[in-house]
């Protein structure tokens, strides 16, 4: 699965309100945008000097879909409202490692390295 994480640093002052019609929008967007398969979003709860203040997480089967989300028109709309309210924005693209595999696996004992799958 390829990663699309962005991460925004609000305009001071940016309104709980504001905050509330983003998170409203992006909410709406995987019923409107196919190419989304899971969609995260919310504040920061650590709140250090370079922290940012928001983060949005999208999972896409590939690059051709994530080029598509990009240029969706519903998409735009939201990077329109971003843009607006935000002094900085990251993004980065990348793909995963699929750690989720690592669930599947007995639990080791680091100290010996015996598992426990016969307990």
């Amino acid at each position: 699965m390829l990663n699309h994480l962005t991460l925004l640093k609000f305009k001071k002052p940016t309104t709980d309100a504001a905050v509330e019609d983003l998170s409203s929008d992006l909410d709406a967007l995987p019923n409107s945008i196919v190419e989304i398969q899971m969609l995260e979003f919310g504040r920061n709860v650590i709140r250090t000097p370079r922290s940012y203040d928001f983060a949005v997480w999208a999972l896409f089967a590939n690059e051709e879909t994530l080029a598509r989300y990009l240029q969706h028109p519903k998409h735009l709309l939201v990077v329109e409202k971003i843009e607006q309210m935000s002094d900085s924005v990251v993004t980065v693209a990348f793909y995963g490692s699929d750690a989720g595999c690592l669930r599947e696996r007995p639990p080791v004992n680091w100290l010996t390295g015996d598992d426990f799958s016969d307990l």
